[in-house]
């Protein structure tokens, strides 16, 4: 087998188990969606129909640098040294982008240019493209001419051509969780990692890699994402998990995590006081009314403490919004 034979290998694993933040063997007392939501008719993209001229070309490398992004431009990448570790996009945005509450980005092509309130301003899609390579990646932005943010902006522009422009796109969103009137608690959570993940991501949540990619990745630690990532707050994680986690046992309609047992995991995942992570310098939302709930660096537009806003509970703080005329995010 080649090297590229192997990274392909390994990152189509990656692409079926993704950040494949835990493997718990338990079942869960989640429930399914009802039935009349239950089975939405999800999108699939056919990669057979990606034209055969240079845009297509195009588009087939932007495919690649989802499923094989540290390969191409990682650290040890053969076209680019731009990540700062050694993930892929397909990591969290499951299926190159495809995969139906998997940070799914079938729509990110006609939904931008688009306000973003981390930022405090509208970006372009390329921006947004370089937010990723240089936080959950803790990398350094592509040129906005190159050849790799050409193909990644074509390979949106052609998935996003399989939604049709006549009804909703199910599973644009991660699903919802119901949040607790407790907070979430990172010491239930290390137990289920120690029962449950630590096979696949280590005891200390370091990842399986496999040459200049990983077969499962580092949840926490030097190569793990970035504070400010999506990921790194814990109910915009949850929601992720729910879906997604374990990745060999759960469905979008069928999860194997309670909303509760998701939001334990994220937490003690994203405990900052035991985990290092990449430093950060810029911790965003330059307006304090627009900054997401559960995202803990302050200052706080409400009487929260930082504590509350990483871990619950949420509900006081969404009450507050709303009793202040505020939205609250999350």
């Amino acid at each position: 087998m080649t090297t590229t034979q192997y990274i392909r290998t390994g990152c189509f694993l990656a692409a079926a188990a993704a950040v494949m933040v835990w493997s718990c063997n338990t079942g869960s007392s989640a429930k399914a969606p009802s039935p009349a939501t239950s089975m939405p008719e999800l999108l699939k993209v056919d990669t057979n129909s990606i034209p055969k001229d240079k845009y297509g070309e195009m588009v087939r490398y932007g495919r690649e640098l989802m499923l094989n992004t540290a390969y191409y431009i990682g650290p040890d990448g053969v076209n680019g040294h731009y990540l700062g570790n050694k993930m892929n996009c397909t990591n969290c945005h499951q299926d190159g982008g495809t995969k139906a509450f998997s940070f799914n980005l079938m729509l990110s092509h006609q939904e931008y240019p688009q306000y973003r309130a981390r930022e405090g301003k509208v970006l372009t899609l390329a921006e947004r493209i370089n937010n990723c390579v240089t936080r959950p990646h803790n990398g350094k932005p592509l040129p906005l001419d190159s050849k790799e943010m050409v193909a990644f902006l074509a390979y949106l522009r052609w998935i996003n051509g399989f939604v049709p422009k006549d009804k909703p796109h199910q599973g644009s969103h991660n699903l919802a969780v119901k949040l607790p009137d407790t907070a979430a608690d990172p010491e239930k959570g290390k137990m289920l990692y120690q029962e449950h993940c630590a096979r696949c991501h280590g005891k200390d949540g370091e990842g399986q890699l496999a040459g200049v990619s990983y077969t499962y990745p580092p949840l926490w630690g030097p190569d793990g994402y970035q504070p400010g990532s999506s990921m790194h707050r814990v109910i915009k994680q949850a929601q992720w998990l729910k879906a997604n986690m374990p990745y060999d046992k759960a469905t979008w309609n069928k999860p194997f995590l309670t909303d509760e047992e998701a939001l334990d995991i994220a937490a003690f995942v994203n405990n900052d006081s035991i985990h290092a992570r990449p430093d950060v310098k810029n911790y965003d939302y330059p307006h304090v009314a627009e900054k997401a709930i559960d995202y803990d660096k302050g200052p706080f537009a409400d009487t929260f403490s930082a504590r509350q806003h990483k871990y619950g509970p949420f509900r006081p703080v969404i009450s507050y919004w709303d009793q202040h005329g505020m939205k609250a995010s999350y």
